[in-house]
């Protein structure tokens, strides 16, 4: 019901935001915006150990930005190995996270805007799958599913169920199984 009702609301608000690449100039804002939606524990999740040392696949750091340019949503998706193929060769992939909203900005449509953006940039720059740690519910409506991950593990603690994928390219994930392995571009030291 809440979800509907956000859709509801979402339609009739007035959109007073815009999406953007995220630039250095964000990190400040986006770190302060990912502590208070996501809570002190945020960066013991089991995707932050694929996320440490790397940076986000390239043109895949997205930021939504209110009227007057300020930060009030982000979302980067990192590269990374989802496992093997069934002929032995890495299966690269893309992993999404985190996606946060601030919490006066919640209820406008600015979530599914950021995700249909990175969805549609990582398309548009050929990558073949995504993967993320969420909400079923929610992703499901993005076309992320369970099913595609199910032979798939993260480093680390997760939950099975709350595990999804999106193939941008049909079949990209079959037959693949294993562990999801960072490799993206390291930061500089």
């Amino acid at each position: 019901m809440a979800a509907l009702l956000n859709s509801v609301r979402a339609f009739f608000t007035p959109q007073t935001f815009h999406v953007d690449q995220e630039n250095p100039g964000d990190v400040v804002a986006r770190e302060n915006l990912l502590d208070r939606a996501m809570g002190a524990g945020r960066r013991r999740k089991s995707s932050e150990k694929l996320r440490a040392g790397r940076v986000p696949a390239e043109g895949l750091a997205l930021v939504a930005r209110d009227e007057d340019g300020h930060v009030i949503a982000t979302v980067r998706l990192w590269n990374v190995e989802a496992g093997i193929s069934r002929e032995g060769r890495p299966v690269e992939a893309l992993l999404l996270g985190p996606l946060a909203v601030d919490a006066a900005h919640e209820g406008k449509g600015i979530g599914s805007a950021l995700m249909r953006a990175a969805i549609a940039e990582a398309t548009r720059r050929g990558h073949g799958a995504v993967l993320l740690v969420g909400d079923a519910p929610y992703y499901e409506r993005f076309g992320f599913f369970a099913d595609k991950a199910q032979h798939l593990i993260m480093p680390g603690p997760f939950e099975r169920s709350r595990f999804l994928a999106l193939e941008l390219k049909s079949g990209w994930l079959e037959g693949a199984a294993g562990l999801l392995v960072a490799n993206g571009r390291r930061l500089s030291a």
